[in-house]
């Protein structure tokens, strides 16, 4: 299900989607690795924010 950018909730702001491309761009671009690879760390850690951060540093240190 898509997103609805009218409606400001942020009680998910603490997750990366991996079904919303935009997010996925996003992250990769912050952290400087590929969507691929975000989608590949989403898979193997879920999607809570702060350990995908730590997995992406771990991938590009």
């Amino acid at each position: 299900m898509a997103d609805n950018k009218i409606k400001r909730d942020f009680r998910d702001r603490g997750r990366v989607s991996a079904e919303e491309d935009y997010e996925v761009r996003y992250f990769a671009k912050q952290h400087r690795i590929s969507p691929e690879q975000v989608r590949a760390l989403i898979g193997e850690h879920g999607n809570e924010r702060k350990t995908l951060e730590r997995e992406a540093r771990k991938l590009r240190g």
